[in-house]
């Protein structure tokens, strides 16, 4: 008996060693549990506050205040550097060898300067042999004329018949000396137009005259020459902007690859309009002393017009959609309206906006696409308004980039 007591007190012992370490492994599982939905709450609890805040901050955007004023507009053109009047030079006459060359591209010449000769050997013989016909011929006639002249003198030595021969001889002697005379004077001019020579005062823009080239008239054009040195710049215009040009109008004209620009003025416009690129043409007279105006050469001009009234905005404050154009205004209450505009254009420094605006409002600079009409923003650098003047052609002053929300 006292053996069995001792057996169960024995393994009553071991089963309470036994479950301890289970009650603690609960517990400690208990904690862990309960403090990840401790964590789980408090994280949600965060962000619904965070969700809360955002959304009860107004966006944050930049505002430009412009101001209203006479905006000095310009007509941008491009076009090809020409001579004002392209002439071009061949001979006359009958065909020639050339025999010299004594111009070259960029020479400035004189009217009536020598530019080339043909060989003259032809010609001159034509002259020698007219002229040496004219010589009999004169002769001819002086022996006719002295015979009718014994005749008139002696009337009753000679015959009615031979006083009227002796007459027409002598007439008739005089006409052959008008026609040899005619005949010398169509040699020198065909032996004159063997020296090709400059029209009027100019520059030598091309040649294609060579020694032994064979120059025939009417079809080979030997030089091309800038009457009187005029140089001009030849562009095309959209229709649209045909009736903003007037002759007189200054132009400033670039090259490229020529830091300087040139100041030139328009001096003719064109009568049509191209019917299938609806486009006119405007003619731009340049200074031609400078070297650096060569024809062919590829320009850009901006042509002054009259100025227009109104304010430069950027292109980013203007919006488009099925309603028309328009800007967000931030009113009084920092709440954005929508206001509808009137864009006259684009220039370099933004657009042109002559209706919608008195000057006075903070326009949305950036980003007004993700704001609504009466949403609440708040002004990232406060607006201030362009002083009148000079600046009033830029439109007003510009802030940084908008805070989207």
């Amino acid at each position: 008996m006292d053996a069995f007591n001792s057996a169960r007190t024995a393994d009553t012992a071991a089963g309470g060693w036994a479950s301890r370490p289970r009650l603690i492994g609960i517990g400690v599982l208990v904690l862990v549990l309960a403090g990840l939905a401790w964590w789980i709450a408090a994280r949600w609890s965060a962000e619904a506050a965070a969700a809360q805040k955002d959304t009860n901050v107004p966006p944050l955007v930049t505002v430009v205040t412009p101001s209203l004023g006479q905006v000095s507009s310009a007509v941008s053109v491009t076009g090809l550097i020409s001579a004002r009047n392209d002439m071009p030079i061949g001979i006359e006459g009958d065909p020639g060898r050339i025999a010299a060359v004594l111009v070259e591209p960029g020479d400035h010449v004189r009217r009536g300067q020598v530019l080339a000769r043909l060989n003259p050997i032809t010609a001159q013989s034509q002259v020698d042999s007219a002229s040496a016909g004219l010589d009999e011929l004169r002769a001819a006639a002086a022996v006719a004329q002295a015979e009718w002249a014994r005749a008139e003198r002696a009337r009753d030595s000679f015959s009615v018949e031979e006083a009227e021969r002796r007459h027409t001889a002598a007439v008739t002697a005089q006409a052959k000396v008008k026609a040899a005379e005619a005949q010398l004077a169509d040699a020198r001019n065909r032996w004159s137009h063997t020296t090709v020579v400059a029209p009027s005062n100019g520059i030598v823009l091309a040649r294609s005259a060579e020694i032994g080239q064979v120059a025939v008239p009417g079809s080979s054009v030997l030089f091309h020459l800038a009457a009187d040195g005029a140089i001009e710049m030849r562009a095309q215009v959209a229709e649209q902007d045909m009736p903003r040009l007037k002759v007189g109008q200054p132009a400033q004209v670039r090259l490229e690859g020529v830091e300087q620009g040139f100041t030139g003025q328009v001096w003719q416009l064109g009568a049509m309009i191209d019917a299938v690129t609806r486009q006119g043409t405007v003619r731009i007279a340049l200074p031609a002393a400078d070297q650096n105006l060569r024809p062919g050469a590829f320009a850009r001009a901006d042509i002054q017009v009259a100025a227009t009234a109104g304010s430069i905005l950027p292109q980013t404050a203007v919006l488009s959609d099925e309603q028309g154009t328009y800007v967000l205004v931030v009113g009084p209450d920092n709440k954005v309206v929508r206001r509808g505009v009137t864009v006259a254009g684009a220039r370099s420094t933004g657009l042109l906006v002559t209706g919608g605006l008195n000057g006075t409002e903070r326009v949305v600079a950036v980003a007004g696409a993700f704001l609504r009409d009466g949403e609440s923003v708040a002004i990232a650098i406060p607006a201030a308004p362009t002083p009148p003047g000079a600046h009033a052609a830029v439109g007003g002053s510009v802030g940084a980039s908008a805070s989207a929300p």
